[in-house]
């Protein structure tokens, strides 16, 4: 690793690296790495389904590389994967728990084990996965990411209005959710 590689922007190691290049990848990777796994806990407010849905989506970066057009920052571009990737598992999810009902004991035993878990989670990551629509827990997701409304904004597809509209939204809904449970 050579000391233009420590100097390089993250968008230069990710044209590298969408060119093919292992190395840019490797360290691409590297860096980003942990801000992944944080905006996969914040989605999924598990560890171990972060650390699965992390896994998941560093395996598929090498082809989701092949897309990156430059045309955003990377951190950007990864919200946009790591909300996709998040959507996706809360779909096949919900497919998965509308199969499974009414398979008796084992089930009930399942959804048991999983209260008990989301009980001992943090209480804002309960509250999160409580917000209904999704578009205000991923909304929140970004900003507590830490992008601002513009830059949610671009990742979501929305204007920043919109971003500044679900904050609120979210700010109400969570407000009375620690009401009710306080």
């Amino acid at each position: 690793m050579g000391m233009r590689d420590l100097n390089e922007s993250d968008e230069a190691l990710a044209e590298r690296a969408a060119r093919g290049d292992r190395a840019a990848f490797a360290l691409l990777l590297e860096r980003v790495y942990d801000r992944i796994f944080a905006m996969a806990f914040r989605l999924t407010g598990s560890r171990a389904e972060a650390e699965d849905l992390t896994q998941d989506i560093c395996a598929a970066l090498p082809a989701k590389l092949a897309g990156f057009r430059g045309e955003a920052r990377v951190t950007t571009w990864l919200h946009r994967v790591v909300l996709n990737a998040g959507r996706d598992r809360f779909r096949r999810r919900a497919s998965f728990d509308r199969a499974a009902t009414g398979w008796g004991d084992w089930e009930i035993a399942r959804r048991a084990s999983d209260a008990e878990a989301q009980e001992r989670a943090d209480w804002l990551m309960q509250a999160m996965a409580l917000l209904v629509p999704p578009e205000l827990r991923d909304t929140v997701l970004m900003i507590l990411d830490g992008l601002s409304h513009a830059e949610a904004a671009e990742v979501l597809g929305v204007s920043e209005g919109t971003v500044s509209w679900r904050i609120s939204e979210a700010k109400k809904k969570l407000k009375a959710l620690r009401e009710a449970t306080a």
